[in-house]
């Protein structure tokens, strides 16, 4: 007995209802206009409104003098347009290129990239790579983002950053409230000696499971930024995203691009 050939385009008993979060049977899943970005869960309500309710304690402890509040997190620049969220709009789509890096491509710049940093840890010897990462901070109250530019995110360039900002507000003598996410790097054990180090002066308090992208305020500004360096547009080495993103963030300093909402 041989079996119908299925079809691409749903049949009449296809269209049934779908459950929540999932196309309808017999749909290509890129043939409807909307889709969840990859990367973001919705929170659970009881999380969001615990999580809520503690940043508005440090808020609060925050706008007495008592306490320096800190949004952190990291973000993923490349120098290739990737398709994602927002740029499929006909505008956009011309600057999308036909031919994007294959995965083992990529996976020898990085490879390449991650040599020379290790061997020179300079900007001007890296030669290969395709994306770098942005660590940044905003400061309650202000739009005033303390920011480091790394080729890649990791335990290291994490202490690093974090001495940056604890010198920055060493003078104060008010203790530093960094909230964060709860992704891997936060919780890395490699950040022990750090935290021992300072003590009680810098504490990280976590919000809850998948609440980032709604109560962290920085993360609105992470998309301001990517607008400002380019998205969608190709650039040929690495060092020019890192000129480019470096230009941006200097130029929030001295005017925001970005207005923050507490």
């Amino acid at each position: 007995m041989e079996w119908p050939r299925t079809r691409d385009r749903a049949g009449p008993s296809d269209w049934r209802p779908a459950r929540p979060g999932k196309c309808a049977r017999g749909l290509k899943k890129n043939a409807v206009s909307f889709y969840r970005p990859t990367g973001r869960l919705d929170p659970a309500p009881a999380a969001l409104a615990y999580g809520a309710l503690e940043l508005a304690a440090l808020e609060y402890q925050a706008r007495r003098g008592e306490i320096i509040v800190l949004d952190e997190d990291e973000t993923i620049l490349w120098r290739f347009a990737l398709p994602r969220a927002g740029w499929w709009r006909t505008a956009q789509r011309a600057r999308i290129p036909p031919r994007p890096l294959s995965q083992s491509q990529i996976t020898r710049e990085e490879s390449l990239k991650r040599h020379a940093w290790v061997q020179y840890r300079s900007w001007s010897r890296i030669t290969s790579g395709v994306l770098l990462s942005v660590i940044g901070a905003v400061q309650y109250g202000t739009s005033k983002v303390f920011s480091k530019i790394v080729p890649h995110c990791e335990a290291q360039e994490r202490r690093q950053y974090l001495h940056q900002v604890m010198a920055t507000f060493s003078t104060t003598g008010k203790d530093v409230v960094m909230v964060v996410d709860r992704s891997g790097i936060h919780r890395a054990h490699k950040l022990d000696t750090t935290l021992e180090h300072y003590h009680s002066q810098l504490r990280f308090p976590f919000l809850p499971a998948h609440c980032g992208h709604h109560l962290h305020p920085i993360e609105g500004f992470w998309r301001v930024m990517k607008d400002k360096i380019g998205a969608g547009r190709c650039l040929p080495t690495l060092p020019a995203l890192y000129q480019r993103t470096r230009q941006v963030l200097m130029a929030h300093q001295e005017r925001p691009i970005y207005a923050f909402h507490w």
